[in-house]
Formats: C-alpha cells, sequence, structure tokens
C-alpha cells in the first residue's frame, strides 16, 4: 500500500521523462509495467491516495463488477493468473481493489507513481517537441509522451440542486464515497438516481435505513447477477487452459466470452422466444442481451425481449403503481444493461418508496430533506447516486494545449474527436487509453485496456527504432475514423435513447455517440492494420529509416481470427454483430 510519503514530498520541478503518464488504475499501472520493460523513464500521476482508479473511488455499498471475475483481469501474466484467487462470480469493490494493490505489489509499481496530485496542464512545446506538465503540488517536468489512463467512469457527475447548502446532513456522491464507509442505521435516506450505483447500493442502503426515498427521472433495466461463490473445480477448470479462454474472449465482440446465439428473435416462435429468454434471465448478467443477435438492430425483435423485462418487474414488484414507474418504456440495451442482487424486491419493503422525478425533476433542497413534485420530503442524508461525465470528463479537468495553442477541450467542443481512441490530431506524442472512439465501455475494460497498452508500447518502441521525435495523427484519417464511428452507432439501436453514452446525464454536453460499437475484435484488427501498414495515418517526423517495418513486440498476442462460430461474413457486412 501507499506508505503516505506522497503527502509530505517535494515537488518535482525541471525533471525530464521519457513519459508521464496521467492515472494508476489498471490503465496507469499496466502501462507503467510495458513502458519499464522497454526501458524508459516513467512518472506516474494520480489524483487518489493509492493505485486502482475507479475501484479505489467508488466504494459505495454493494459495488461489485458486472464481469465475471476470471475474465475481469489483467492477461499479461500468466503466473499472476495462476496465483490470484478470485472468491466470487462477481467481484465485490473490496475484492477488485486488493487485485490492484497486488499488482501495485507484485510489480513494485509505486516508485514510479506519485499520490494525491492531480495533474492540472500540459503543453505542447513545438520547439523542444516535449510535453511540459504540471500539477496540484507544484511539479513541473517534461516528458517527449504524455499518455492519459484517466478512465472512461472517474469525473463524477454533481448536479447543482438549487438549496444544497442548506440542507443540514451529509450529501453523498456513489463516486467519491468515504473510505471509511457510511452507517446509514436509523436514518431517513434519499437515494438520487436509478442508473447502476443506485441499483447496487439501494439493497444495501434499505437493510440499515429507516426510510429510503428513491427519486427516479429514467427507470433502468436490470437483470439479476446470480452471484455465487466460485467453485473450487470452476477455478481449477479455468486456470487449466487460461490462454484459450483468454484468446476466446479476444475474439468476441465484447472482449468478453458467453455462449449466445446469431438466431434472430423474429424466427423464433413466442414460445421458442419465451424458453430461450428464461433461460437467460436464470443464467442473469449482461450475457441476458446475448440471446438472439438481433436484438440491439431490429426495434421488433428488441421489444419481444423488454415486453420479457417488463414482465419480470411486475412479477418481482407487488405494487402494481411502483411496478409501473420501475419499468422502463425504451430500447432494452440502449442505456447500460444493469445487474443486481435483489433490486426489485427492495420496493417490496413497507420503509422503501419509490418517488416518480421525470415530468418534475427535484426542485431543490431544504434544510431538512428535498422537494419534489411540491412535497418536501424529510431526509437525515442524501445520496446522489449520479453517474459520470463519461469517456471525456476526466480530459476536460486537464488544461491539455497541443500544436498553435490548441486545447483539447477546443478541439472537442463538438464532441470528442480521434483516431481509433487513441490519438487526436494536433496534439503530437500524446496517447489515450480507452478513449472516446475505441470499445472501451462497451467491452470487457481490462482487456481493452491492455490491447490499447500493448499498442502504444509497440508504438513507442518503434518510434525509438527509427529515431523519430513524434507521432501525429493525420486529419483526414481522424475524420474519417470519427465518421465511421458515427456511423455505425446509428445502425444499431443504442442510438435511440438518451443516456450516458452520448452524454445526455450532464447538461450542455454534447449528443455524440462516444464509444465505437462495431465490436471488439473489428477494432483490434483495424489497430493491427494500421501498425502493420507502417503505421498509416501517422506522420512521423524526424525517423532515419521510414521504410523499417513495425516489430511486433506486445501487440502479437492480439492477432486472434475472428470467431466465425459468431461473427458471419454477412453479420460484419450488416453490422449485426451482438454487443452488450
Amino acid at each position: 500500500m501507499n506508505s503516505g510519503q506522497t503527502a509530505s514530498r517535494a515537488s518535482e520541478r525541471d525533471t525530464a521523462f521519457d513519459v508521464v503518464i496521467v492515472g494508476a488504475g489498471f490503465a496507469g499501472m499496466y502501462m507503467l509495467h510495458c513502458l519499464r520493460g522497454l526501458g524508459l523513464s516513467v512518472r506516474v500521476y494520480e489524483a487518489g491516495g493509492d493505485v486502482g482508479g475507479t475501484w479505489y473511488w467508488n466504494r459505495y455499498p454493494g459495488a461489485r463488477c458486472d464481469v465475471e471475475s476470471l475474465q475481469y483481469s489483467y492477461s499479461f501474466s500468466p503466473a499472476l493468473d495462476q496465483d490470484w484467487h478470485w472468491s466470487e462470480k462477481y467481484s465485490p469493490q473490496p475484492e477488485i481493489l486488493a487485485y490492484a494493490n497486488h499488482v501495485a505489489d507484485r510489480f513494485a509499481l509505486r516508485r514510479d507513481m506519485r499520490f494525491e496530485t492531480r495533474v492540472t496542464a500540459a503543453t505542447f512545446d513545438e520547439r523542444a517537441k516535449r510535453w511540459s506538465v504540471e500539477t496540484d503540488r507544484g511539479d513541473q517536468v517534461s516528458a517527449q509522451f504524455f499518455i492519459l489512463a484517466v478512465g472512461c467512469l472517474s469525473a463524477a457527475n454533481k448536479p447543482q440542486f438549487e438549496g444544497l447548502s442548506d440542507f443540514q446532513g451529509p450529501i453523498y456522491h456513489t463516486g467519491e464515497w468515504p473510505h471509511e464507509g457510511v452507517d446509514f442505521t436509523g436514518l431517513r435516506v434519499g437515494v438520487i438516481g436509478t442508473g447502476s450505483s443506485a441499483i447496487q447500493s439501494i439493497p444495501m442502503i434499505a437493510s440499515q435505513a429507516a426510510s429510503l426515498t428513491v427519486f427516479q427521472r429514467t427507470a433502468s433495466y436490470s437483470v439479476p447477477a446470480w452471484n455465487a461463490k466460485i467453485s473450487p473445480e470452476a477455478e481449477q477448470a479455468a486456470k487449466a487452459d487460461y490462454p484459450a479462454l483468454r484468446a476466446k474472449a479476444r475474439a468476441r465482440p465484447t472482449g468478453v466470452y458467453f455462449p449466445y446465439s446469431m438466431q434472430s428473435a423474429l424466427s423464433a416462435t413466442p414460445e421458442e422466444r419465451e424458453q430461450k429468454y428464461e433461460e437467460s434471465w436464470s443464467r442473469g448478467g449482461l450475457p441476458f442481451l446475448g440471446a438472439y443477435g438481433d436484438l440491439l438492430f431490429e426495434k421488433e425483435a428488441n421489444d419481444t425481449i423488454a415486453d420479457f423485462a417488463r414482465r419480470k418487474i411486475r412479477a418481482l414488484v407487488k405494487d402494481p403503481a411502483t411496478a409501473d414507474l420501475l419499468c422502463p418504456d425504451n430500447v432494452l440495451g440502449c442505456k447500460r444493461l444493469c445487474v443486481d442482487s435483489g433490486y426489485y424486491e427492495t420496493y417490496n419493503l413497507p420503509h422503501v418508496h419509490l418517488v416518480d422525478v421525470s415530468k418534475r425533476p427535484v426542485e431543490r433542497f431544504t434544510q431538512q430533506g428535498i422537494v419534489a413534485n411540491g412535497r418536501e420530503y424529510p431526509l437525515d442524508a442524501v445520496v446522489c447516486a449520479t453517474g459520470f461525465d463519461a469517456m471525456t470528463g476526466s480530459f476536460s479537468r486537464i488544461r491539455i494545449t497541443g500544436k498553435s495553442g490548441l486545447t483539447l477541450s477546443e478541439k472537442w467542443h463538438a464532441g470528442p474527436r480521434t483516431y481509433l481512441g487513441l490519438c487526436a490530431e494536433g496534439f503530437p506524442n500524446m496517447f489515450v487509453v480507452a478513449g472516446p472512439g475505441s470499445p472501451s465501455v462497451l467491452a470487457s475494460l481490462i482487456q481493452a485496456i491492455e490491447q490499447h497498452v500493448d499498442w502504444i508500447a509497440d508504438c513507442i518502441a518503434h518510434l525509438r527504432d527509427v529515431g523519430a521525435q513524434t507521432i501525429e495523427t493525420l486529419r483526414q484519417y481522424e475524420d474519417d475514423w470519427v465518421e465511421h464511428v458515427n456511423e455505425v452507432a446509428k445502425v444499431s439501436l443504442r442510438s435511440t435513447c438518451s443516456s450516458w453514452y452520448v452524454g445526455a446525464n450532464v447538461p450542455g454536453k454534447p449528443r455524440v455517440f462516444m464509444p465505437y460499437i462495431g465490436g471488439f475484435p473489428v477494432y483490434v484488427n483495424r489497430c493491427n492494420e494500421v501498425m502493420s501498414n507502417g503505421y498509416e495515418g501517422f506522420v512521423l517526423e524526424g525517423a532515419n529509416d521510414h521504410n523499417a517495418p513495425p516489430k511486433v513486440r506486445l501487440t502479437e498476442r492480439w492477432r486472434v481470427p475472428l470467431d466465425m462460430d459468431v461473427i458471419s461474413p454477412a453479420a460484419l457486412a450488416a453490422r449485426r454483430v451482438p454487443i452488450v
């Protein structure tokens, strides 16, 4: 664990590194590990007090991953795979954070990290061909490469309700939970929001609170996790051939391996669909959307699974009026599908109440509670489960200035623009891990992180091999990629509703579908092609051998064939790839 030396450390000034990384979550940790392997000097700055990223901050009750534990983990170290033990099918936050700490200890990562340090500015010096980086701790350092590993869901979205400062009780945000925990025993608690963090935390809060009032603007679909302990037999079976499991996962559209069907829901009889949905519901989790291959592409097909989910909600919630409020009226999967443990059943408890604020939002806070729909609800504590400024929020909190004084915020004023989600034109030697325009949140995020990090590390190694000072995206290639990301998004029903995928939860944010929805293996193959074609779409300045073919070091393990059992050429051509 962080020994606490950060709190009293002296600021670093006029210090030069090969690379500066922002963030010490799973992306920053692995990026550091890979760059060390190249013999480069690296400094990592992290706003939190230790490693773990989103799992360091999100400590709210019930927080856990919605990707199965045996796949939500690093794949770069066979020894790590074998040595680490996951206790549950879906890992709780403390266990994932313990894993992050174990990785940091195992690979001695902390010596190159500075915690409780927020990067405030980064400026590209066009004459020196280097980045100047400043922090809130007075650090002023330079680096040839600047890498943003800031996370997709790390900038808490804190609504500015009227009267917040008047409320006499504590106000919490699920994304910045007190590390010492919160005891709600005997309190009247209000929760604002019914997204993923609310759905996970509400059953836990209800088990303590004297009363719980949930303020819901938009209902979310949720599927039971059916979480359980991992049996020794299941763990042994996975570890017996872990590389095969990893390879099968990489070949799937989400980077996660699970069984799903390419059959059309509309080609099945109603009886067949009902049986299939029951089977999928009984397995639980995100794979529920894999019951049929056209659920996110054909509205009529989606209606069948949405109707099934609404029937399940009405069967679980005893009060018909409450059940109606909890039934979404949009496409199942157009917002992130949630995974729960007893969420809907919680509303059967006599001290839990649901308040609809879809037509009249929360009006204001008072000294004693919240006013909604013209009524004051007395509360002792409030939890804002209002999500994040997703995908771009952490970037906008740093003043990043590229060539000719252009800031990244200015470049992205109408929505994020990248090439492959990795780089942005006008910002040489700057890389983004799991950025907008890449699969990121639509894939198993650690797999997406590893693929990006390996590509970036191989790219930096190639620049060193050929003596290049900088690498920068060409505008036309960036334009083409942005257009492709937008076109693919239009084919999916995911583009049909307001969600954090398009920034709809943040007032004033441009409405752009930010992640790449074309499928993880399709994306990976494109990244591999760019590299194999001598970094197609990039300009390498100062290279002494422009014809030297790139040496594939880390990226080799991502050269996996598409799983043609689940991704046919026709499906790819029509973009009919099931994405959860």
